[in-house]
Parts: structure tokens; C-alpha cells; sequence
């Protein structure tokens, strides 16, 4: 069983960067694709990104594109989100997640993914 934890969360203007990292444990980190995910206030979780098990193949919910990059490095087994040109929607609790199957580059909300570990979520806040 995989065990995550994120890092790199913080406050940061709007316009800015931050990158962040989610640590996996374990030895089969690359048989996982990863996730992640965001949550605001009050709101409900968020699909942001997903990268497949070699990350070759990558997909992004529509807000994000073109802003945000999800990344991994399979010899560290860490994934990345670094994200740029941050907005105060973005502000959110950011959360990875790994899963077995990769079933292409889409994100159907209505499918019951099913999900081995979750890490336990850094926030990040972007101020106006």
C-alpha cells in the first residue's frame, strides 16, 4: 500500500507560483497513476490533474490549463504540481491521490475511480 503527503503549499500573491509535491512511500509507486485534487472552502473537491504511471500522458480540468503542470519523478516517487499565474480561486486545500488504472487522458466525474491512498492535503492561498 502506497502512503502520500503533500508539501509545498502556502500564501502567495496573485500572479504567483508554487510547486507542489506529494511523497509516496512504498515500492510501487510507478504502477500508480496520480491525481490531484483540490478543495475550497465550503465547496466540494475539485479533479485538478492526473498523470499516468510513466507520465507520458497528462490531463487537466479546464480552469487550470495552460497554468498549472503535473509532473513525476518516478525515481524519487514524488509527483508535482507546480502552478503559475495563480488566482484567488485557486485557494484551496490541494490534495494527491493514487490510483491503479489509467484508462487515457480524461477525467469522467461520474465514474467511481477507485483511489489505494490519499494523502493529507496542504493548503494554498492566493491573496488579491
Amino acid at each position: 500500500q502506497v502512503q502520500l503527503n503533500e508539501s509545498g503549499g502556502g500564501l502567495v500573491q496573485a500572479g504567483g507560483s508554487l510547486r507542489l509535491s506529494c511523497a509516496a512511500s512504498g515500492r510501487t509507486f510507478s504502477r500508480y497513476a496520480m491525481d490531484w485534487f483540490r478543495q475550497a472552502h465550503g465547496k466540494e473537491r475539485e479533479f485538478v490533474a492526473a498523470i499516468s504511471w510513466t507520465g507520458y500522458s497528462t490531463y487537466y480540468t479546464d480552469s487550470v490549463k495552460g497554468r498549472f503542470t503535473i509532473s513525476r519523478d518516478n525515481a524519487k516517487n514524488t509527483v508535482y504540481l507546480q502552478m503559475n499565474s495563480l488566482n484567488p480561486e485557486d485557494t484551496a486545500v490541494y490534495y494527491c491521490a493514487a490510483r491503479r488504472v489509467w484508462s487515457g487522458s480524461y477525467y469522467d466525474p461520474s465514474i467511481q475511480y477507485d483511489y489505494d491512498a490519499w494523502g493529507q492535503g496542504t493548503q494554498v492561498t492566493v491573496s488579491s
